[in-house]
C-alpha cells in the first residue's frame, strides 16, 4: 500500500465510528512501500476530538522533536467539519522494543500492546493496567547537527 492509498482510507469516513473501524482493520503498524511505520492520528470530527495516546500519553508530547521527522498529511472526511492529521512515524526510529498506542475520542478506543515490531489488540482494562509497566518510550530526535540546519533554516 502506498501512503496516499492510507490517507484515502481515511477520508472515505462518514462517521467516527467508520474512522476508528479503518483504525482498527489498519492497525497502528502498517508497511507502505516497504518501509514500516507507526500510525498516529488526530483531529475533529463534528466537534468530537481523536486523538492517538502511547502508553497512555498524547501522542504528540510522546513523541516530542521526532514529530519534526515524521511525515504529517491532513485529511478531510466526508463530512463537514471533519478531518485531521496522519502523521507517519519511521518503526526504525523507535528506540523501544515495547509500548502501548491508543485511538481515543472522549467515549470510545481502540488498545493496542506493541512488542518486537508486532501489534495485538487488548481491552481497555489491559491498557490501563500496562501503562505504569512500560519502558519510557523514546524515539530517535533530530541530531544536533539537523537542529542547526533547521534554526539557520527558519531564522
Amino acid at each position: 500500500m502506498k501512503v496516499e492509498g492510507f490517507v484515502a482510507s481515511l477520508r472515505n469516513a462518514e462517521t467516527i465510528g467508520e474512522l476508528f473501524n479503518i483504525l482498527q482493520k489498519k492497525g497502528p503498524i502498517v508497511e507502505l512501500d516497504g518501509v514500516k511505520f507507526l500510525i498516529v492520528v488526530e483531529g475533529d470530527f463534528e466537534g468530537r476530538p481523536f486523538w492517538t495516546e502511547i502508553n497512555g500519553e498524547k501522542a504528540n508530547q510522546a513523541l516530542g522533536d521526532a514529530m519534526l521527522n515524521s511525515s504529517s498529511f491532513p485529511f478531510k472526511c466526508k463530512r463537514p467539519y471533519t478531518g485531521g492529521n496522519v502523521i507517519f512515524v519511521n518503526f526504525d526510529d523507535i528506540e523501544v522494543e515495547k509500548f502501548l498506542v491508543a485511538y481515543r475520542d472522549p467515549d470510545y478506543g481502540i488498545f493496542y500492546l506493541v512488542e518486537n515490531g508486532r501489534a495485538k489488540e487488548i481491552t481497555k482494562e489491559e491498557y490501563e493496567k500496562l501503562k505504569a509497566e512500560m519502558p519510557e518510550f523514546k524515539i530517535k530526535s533530530m541530531s544536533d547537527e539537523q537542529m542547526d540546519m533547521m534554526g539557520a533554516f527558519f531564522g
